[in-house]
């Protein structure tokens, strides 16, 4: 079995990553899993371009990205957050080496819509190889989501995307999604496993709402053929299961039949 787990962490809750998570991810190295970490930075570049007076815009969802706010953008996730975040984990014991996806082609990309979201990229390709000599070495990356195309030209990608790519291109038995949540609760009822179309089915009935849609909506995202399991767990409140295993909500492709099960929660 693939032992690799891929961690992409939000850049609104890197700050509250908890000592329990670092303490359970060393838990889950020692029982042979393979982290790699992959994180955001939107607060932090938002703020940094508010302070250079750097004006942006959000295009269904995505920050257009000019080459002006691409310097402050690389700036940002690699010069300063994936520092942060390899220090951090270091101090915490973790094996871990800051990597940008520039670094040896890590993670190639094109243009999503260039007139529409300007420098704003999708991976067309992983250098697995890379990765799988720092993970057979023990070494945890922890990536920066920059990459560049076969021209060495920069694109900021999104973490979420970015973090699914990685993982499909790794072949990760699972993708965790670190948030400020212990997972999908159903009036009080923590659901341990879920699949899209029970996500979809809670969120028309309203019993998911707010804040929780585009958390559960970028995780049912992330699965595709290569990544079956996608994970939602609280980075500030980081728990295991009595098997050593993360505790929060997985979501299956398929496998649990919508019901009247949870009708009544």
């Amino acid at each position: 079995m693939n032992r690799t787990i891929v961690f992409k962490c939000g850049g609104s809750s890197l700050s509250e990553l908890s000592p329990k998570f670092f303490y359970n991810m060393n838990t889950l190295i020692n029982e042979g899993w393979k982290p790699v970490i992959v994180h955001g930075g939107g607060p932090a570049i938002q703020q940094r371009l508010e302070q250079l007076n750097i004006s942006f815009e959000f295009v269904d969802g995505l920050r257009k990205t000019t080459d002006e706010m691409m310097d402050v953008v690389e700036m940002v996730l690699s010069g300063q957050i994936n520092s942060q975040l390899t220090r951090l984990a270091h101090s915490y014991g973790i094996n871990t080496v800051g990597i940008s996806g520039t670094d040896l082609k890590l993670l190639e990309a094109r243009p999503i819509n260039k007139d529409k979201y300007g420098l704003v990229g999708e991976i067309t390709y992983v250098n697995t190889d890379f990765l799988d000599t720092l993970l057979d070495k023990d070494i945890v990356p922890v990536i920066s989501p920059i990459a560049v195309d076969q021209y060495y030209s920069r694109y900021n990608v999104n973490a979420d995307t970015a973090a699914g790519a990685i993982a499909a291109a790794l072949q990760a038995q699972q993708l965790v999604f670190v948030t400020d949540v212990d997972g999908i609760y159903i009036r009080d009822k923590l659901l341990e496993q879920v699949t899209p179309e029970l996500i979809n089915h809670l969120i028309d009935t309203g019993d998911i709402y707010g804040g929780m849609i585009p958390k559960v909506q970028a995780a049912m995202n992330s699965l595709t053929h290569q990544v079956a399991e996608v994970m939602i767990v609280n980075g500030k409140q980081s728990a295991l299961t009595d098997n050593n295993l993360l505790k929060g909500t997985t979501i299956l492709q398929e496998g649990i039949e919508l019901d009247g099960t949870f009708s009544n929660i």
